[in-house]
């Protein structure tokens, strides 16, 4: 136990062993002890050496301490003196003085450490069952150990932890554990392991982890609170990773950040803390919106951040007071992203103000500091890609921008500053840096707007008392031609730089603003001095920049000067440059590392004033036109006749072109108006159709009624014909009171069958007035048909009435007939009859046989109304039938139009494709001329985009 002794400080006889026998004799210890008390023993000696015999320990013992965790898990306290043991011999985290002195030595430990431990995967993926633990002393050294593993070799283990049966998901755990230790380190552990990887990014996204950090962040107090490493971790999930970008918006997740940048009246003194997260929560917004993103999910965030009150969040932050300034130059960037190219955002910006008497534009305010030489460095470029995002594709912007400049608008009381006049009194500074960024500023104000190129020639300066005023044009050029005669402030190459591409991206794609720049005869020999010089290193830009501006003069020379055509051009540069010359000082700005840089993101990334040369959009405007300069340098003057006779037979076969595809898109539009129309006349036929299925089956129904009741008028006839040669034949009898008894029971029999009758014209009365009314709602029938259906309801009511009442007559006068009845029986059974009852029998029959007559005639009469109303019935079924057939010629006839229109369509597509073929033709000479002819996809894609631009403006109109 001698070795024991020793380890713990006890006295000893013998000599002391060293560091390397204790660890042998320890490891021997953990190795072959059975007692567990024993082996425990072992293991907390070796964790309090690990430290300072980290070798020795790691290369004798890292063998028993993993068979320790993989046979005595039983106990958690061994488990964690292991755990402890092993961190210490991979950790990398040593004191401050022996980093210092054994740097490179430490980090090649861990890392050779850890290749031994996770070259037996089984040992990560022990690792993690142990993490599962609940127990304080195995959990926390667990969570440590991996994190020291992911930082030495952290691929190799993301990928066994990947392979894992539940490897991430048991990591996930960790951020719902109680106890904020380890909560913590479970959020450094998900860091190390979601670097760089995006499959676990997207495991750890779905396993609900926006939701549980978000809701960590607002526990500890939003950025008041110690959340720097959640932040750390949203960022890692989101970087560069679309899938969670979009998962984090479907969720709403965009919404719960608006907290996070709520400040107060007062923001003087915050603390560190608060500046580092509110320094990471904007670059969280700007890893949303960042512009190398696919366009799609950028735009979806903005319009998100939009309607949740974020910009107005960040807006609020912006022109609010007491805010520290790297917080403020990152609020700058971050609303440059969240509005740049979203037309909504970028209204809303434009419409907000500083809360100052009198309130100023945000714009102007920004501006205002942009070109003041006192601010600092960084802020400045912040504003200028606030302005420059402010302008990304947004043409009203633009205008707004370059109407402040043009003398109409101008405000004449001088009163209010407008952004114009900031931007020119900053391109005439003396102070070098604000120069370039007010040039950069103003050519984004015209990128890709010939609208506003022409418009911004009408501008006129007034330079001295005195002295006629000059154009904002000659003005560029004047200052470009003194060069270093001015005396300016910082880099006078700087200066001449930003003019210059200023105007190239003024004259590109702009004849008359050419035609006005080779008006002056100063410019053209200015810049052919300027590119034949042998300047210096520094002035090779200046060079690169003036063979661009002279080749953009060539290229978009309209010849309308006849000392500057293009012919007589290029042999100036032949005669005093020389085409090769030329070429290679075209060259030199492409080759410069300060555009290579530029090239990269839009934001200015500039480590000082000195570096800031280029801009992103500029760098793209010399790829463009660095090719086609180069190949127009070299084109004879017949090259040019046959490019430009070839350029108007493509103008004119562009404009057959575009007659053929109007007249297509308006035939389109007849042919889908006639098919509507179709449809609508279908569906009115079939209406209509039904409807006239509908009174043919009321006109059968009235025609079996009407029969019904010619048999039963035919039959009441002959009874009473018969009735009548007994009566006179017979004379009066008895059996006459048993006929008169079988009489009355007949007309009790048709009072009841008139009452059936009556019911029945009721429902068709109710039934033809609706009819009436469906038909008076078609657009086809007429005022007459109406009134006369009215009429005829009328006439028909009054009829039912009339019904009614004589109905009403003739049970009266049955129930009197019956009580006659009973007399007769009375008498007949008392006594025979006798001659003066046999009169007044007979004065009853003859009374009775008149009022059968005058039924007759009224029943004759009702059955003369139905076949008046039958023929009426007619009329309308006649009429309908009529109104079927028109609407059946009509619809003949809009299908033979649509046939012609067809026909007349696939002509039209037949001399499409001739006029196609032509214009293959003609590209193909084109290119074999070397000249550059746009794909008809390219074309399309353009009117396409220009009608889209032309539904936005009016939209927006």
């Amino acid at each position: 136990m001698s070795f024991l002794w020793g380890v713990m400080g006890g006295p000893s006889a013998g000599p002391q062993p060293s560091g390397a026998e204790t660890i042998q004799k320890l490891c021997d210890r953990v190795a072959s002890s059975t007692l567990l008390d024993d082996r425990r023993d072992a293991v907390r000696a070796l964790k309090s050496l690990s430290k300072k015999y980290r070798l020795e320990v790691g290369t004798q013992a890292m063998e028993h301490l993993i068979h320790v965790l993989q046979t005595d898990r039983s106990d958690s306290e061994i488990i964690g003196y292991a755990l402890d043991t092993l961190y210490n011999v991979i950790s990398n985290d040593l004191e401050e003085e022996e980093q210092e002195e054994n740097l490179t030595k430490v980090d090649d430990l861990g890392s050779q450490f850890t290749e031994i431990f996770i070259k037996q995967h089984e040992n990560v993926t022990l690792l993690l069952t142990l993490v599962e633990e609940f127990d304080f002393h195995v959990r926390w050294p667990g969570v440590k150990l991996l994190t020291s593993l992911l930082k030495q070799q952290g691929p190799q283990v993301q990928q066994i932890i990947l392979v894992s049966p539940m490897g991430v998901s048991r990591l996930m755990d960790l951020l719902a554990d109680s106890r904020e230790v380890i909560r913590n380190d479970g959020v450094l552990l998900l860091q190390q392991l979601t670097k760089s990887n995006a499959a676990i990014q997207k495991i750890v996204a779905f396993e609900n982890a926006f939701e549980r950090l978000l809701d960590i962040i607002t526990e500890e107090g939003n950025s008041d609170g110690v959340v720097e490493d959640c932040l750390l971790l949203l960022q890692n999930l989101l970087k560069n990773n679309n899938s969670n970008q979009n998962f984090f918006k479907e969720g709403s997740y965009i919404q719960r950040m608006k907290p996070w940048f709520e400040v107060g009246d007062d923001n003087c003194g915050w603390s560190a803390q608060k500046v580092t997260n509110l320094h990471l929560m904007l670059q969280l917004v700007r890893v949303l919106v960042s512009p190398t993103n696919p366009p799609g999910a950028t735009s979806s965030c903005q319009k998100a951040m939009f309607h949740c009150g974020l910009l107005q969040q960040l807006c609020t932050i912006l022109m609010a007071t007491g805010v520290p300034a790297d917080i403020l130059t990152e609020t700058i960037n971050t609303v440059s992203e969240v509005i740049r190219g979203c037309q909504m955002n970028q209204d809303y910006f434009a419409s907000v103000n500083a809360p100052s008497n009198p309130p100023r534009p945000a714009i102007v305010v920004l501006l205002m500091s942009m070109v003041n030489e006192r601010q600092p460095f960084v802020l400045r470029c912040a504003v200028l890609y606030c302005f420059q995002c402010f302008l990304y594709k947004n043409q009203k912007g633009q205008g707004e921008i370059v109407s402040t400049l043009l003398p109409s608008t101008i405000d004449a009381t001088g009163n209010s500053v407008s952004a114009g006049q900031l931007l020119c009194g900053g391109l005439f500074s003396t102070d070098s840096l604000s120069n370039w960024c007010a040039a950069v500023a103003l050519a984004h104000a015209l990128q890709e707007n010939a609208t506003l190129k022409e418009q911004l020639l009408r501008v006129q300066l007034a330079t001295s008392i005195g002295n006629p005023p000059v154009s904002l044009l000659q003005q560029c050029t004047n200052i470009l031609s003194q060069g270093d005669k001015i005396d300016r402030r910082g880099s006078k190459v700087q200066t001449r730089v930003g003019l210059l591409m200023l105007l190239c991206t003024w004259l590109s794609n702009c004849s008359i603003a050419v035609t006005h720049f080779l008006h002056n005869p100063a410019n053209i020999p200015f810049l052919t001095g300027q590119i034949a010089e042998n300047l210096g290193e520094e002035e090779q830009l200046v060079q690169g920049l003036c063979a661009l501006l002279l080749g953009i003069s060539i290229y978009y020379n309209d010849n309308s000067l006849e000392n500057y055509r293009k012919e007589k051009l290029k042999q100036l540069i032949e005669k005093r440059i020389g085409r090769e010359n030329f070429i290679e000082k075209l060259g030199f700005i492409s080759k410069h590392e300060l555009y290579s840089r530029a090239a990269q993101k839009p934001q200015p990334g500039f480590s000082s004033p000195e570096h800031m040369m280029f801009d992103h959009e500029f760098t793209k405007l010399v790829k463009e036109l660095e090719g086609v300069i180069s190949k127009a340098i070299y084109k004879s003057s017949e090259e040019d006749k046959k490019e430009e006779e070839v350029k108007k037979t493509l103008e004119q076969h562009d404009n057959i072109v575009t007659q053929y595809k109007k007249v297509i898109r308006e035939q389109d539009q007849e042919l889908e108006e006639l098919k509507q129309r179709i449809t609508t006349l279908m569906s009115q036929n079939e209406q209509l159709q039904a409807t006239v299925t509908q009174q043919v089956s009321q006109i059968q129904q009235h025609k079996d009624q009407y029969n019904l009741l010619k048999v039963q008028l035919g039959k009441d006839t002959q009874h009473h014909n018969s009735h009548g040669d007994t009566f006179q034949m017979n004379g009066i009898q008895t059996e006459e009171v048993s006929k008169l008894k079988e009489e009355l029971e007949e007309w009790k029999n048709k009072h009841e069958l008139l009452q059936g009758q009556i019911r029945e014209k009721d429902f068709l009365i109710e039934k033809l007035k609706s009819s009436q009314l469906e038909i008076g709602t078609t657009e086809l029938s007429s005022q007459s048909s109406r009134s006369g259906g009215l009429e005829h309801n009328n006439e028909l009511q009054k009829e039912l009435e009339m019904l009614r009442s004589q109905l009403q007559l003739q049970s009266a006068e049955i129930s009197q007939l019956l009580i006659e009845n009973q007399k007769l029986q009375v008498m007949n059974t008392t006594s025979d009859p006798v001659l003066g009852d046999s009169g007044a029998i007979v004065a009853k029959s003859s009374e009775l046989e008149g009022q059968l007559e005058q039924q007759i005639k009224e029943l004759k009469s009702e059955v003369k109304a139905l076949s008046e109303e039958k023929e009426s019935l007619k009329q309308h079924l006649d009429s309908s039938s009529s109104t079927v057939a028109i609407l059946q010629d009509e619809k003949i006839k809009l299908q033979q139009e649509v046939a012609e229109s067809k026909k007349e369509q696939d002509d039209l597509l037949v001399l499409l494709a001739d006029q196609d073929q032509k214009l293959s033709a003609l590209k193909i000479k084109l290119k074999d001329l070397g000249v550059p002819v746009e794909d008809e996809d390219d074309i399309e894609s353009g009117d396409q985009g220009d009608e889209d631009e032309d539904v936005d403006e009016e939209e927006q109109d």
